[in-house]
């Protein structure tokens, strides 16, 4: 009973990326140059949005939440690895890597969800725009931002009560730079079908989002098409532009990690982790703002009361 329970004691060792010293430094270089900046850029975003009151209205309230929501995720994972490498070690306890797991899932789940509402709210406003003020009402925005939240937690709480009855008796060493579901079910010596079948049940709750952008944007573009006026088909295709790319970043990336057997997992994997824990975060405020008008000039207004103030 006691090597069963050492997990809770001596807690794991986070691999990282690599065995090499020298990449793991790079790495390191890396999130020292991206988490700073993906800070600023969705601070910048939720300041903006907040400041001008031209952006007052759904789609942005919704990019704000958005915005949080990457902090947070990025927030979870890389000071932790930052701190590990400058003082030298690679532990973190138990306790600590079960938290790091329920909130990697959790901001996961409610992102997928909140790119979601965005993509339905694009839908409405295109296909139904005498309609869009009446449905996609304040209640109805605060509805869908709650109700992804409660989804995204509902969603990672079981996996993280299951993750913590297992035992871990042998090897400690977790294959990532953070602590994953799928490298911590492959450390277990207990049985963990019941976990995987819950880990592929949580697959597709994660995979629901994606539907439902796919439906919105089928919507989207059969009433796009319709439209006999091509500046008014650009004008609708370039709104639904960077949406559709923080979701194609984020989803291809995701769906590369996890929609696969939990065997074929190993240390290279924690690379492709680093392109939507920290690359997406940190790159969707430019997707958001440099492609679109009224974005720019919220971000130039706040810059200029700054400056003069």
């Amino acid at each position: 009973m006691r090597e069963e329970n050492q997990s809770s004691t001596q807690g794991f060792i986070l691999l990282g990326f690599t065995s090499q010293q020298k990449q793991e430094d790079v790495f390191f270089i890396l999130f020292l140059f991206i988490y700073p900046i993906t800070l600023i850029g969705n601070l910048l975003i939720i300041l903006a949005i907040h400041s001008d009151v031209c952006l007052h209205n759904p789609m942005y309230f919704f990019l704000a939440n958005l915005s949080f929501v990457d902090i947070l995720f990025s927030s979870v994972t890389i000071p932790k690895m930052l701190a590990n490498h400058i003082l030298g070690t690679k532990a973190i306890s138990f306790g600590g890597c079960l938290a790091q797991m329920d909130l990697m899932l959790a901001l996961g789940n409610t992102d997928s969800y909140i790119l979601a509402v965005m993509a339905y709210d694009r839908a409405v406003a295109i296909s139904r725009p005498l309609h869009y003020t009446t449905i996609i009402s304040l209640r109805c925005c605060v509805l869908l931002v709650v109700g992804s939240w409660v989804i995204g937690n509902a969603n990672s709480l079981p996996h993280t009560l299951l993750t913590a009855s297992l035992s871990f008796c042998g090897n400690h060493e977790v294959a990532n730079f953070y602590c994953d579901i799928t490298p911590l079910l492959k450390l277990s010596c207990s049985d963990i079908q019941f976990n995987v079948k819950m880990m592929y049940l949580g697959v597709v709750v994660f995979s629901v989002p994606l539907i439902c952008i796919t439906i919105s944007y089928v919507r989207v573009f059969a009433t796009v098409l319709r439209v006999p006026s091509t500046k008014g088909m650009l004008k609708a295709f370039s709104t639904c532009g960077s949406h559709l790319t923080v979701v194609s970043l984020y989803y291809g990336t995701v769906m590369g990690m996890y929609f696969r057997p939990l065997n074929s997992y190993n240390l290279k994997d924690a690379v492709i982790t680093v392109m939507y824990t920290a690359v997406t975060p940190a790159l969707n405020p430019f997707i958001y703002s440099l492609r679109n008008r009224d974005m720019k000039a919220a971000l130039g207004k706040l810059f200029s009361q700054r400056i003069s103030s």
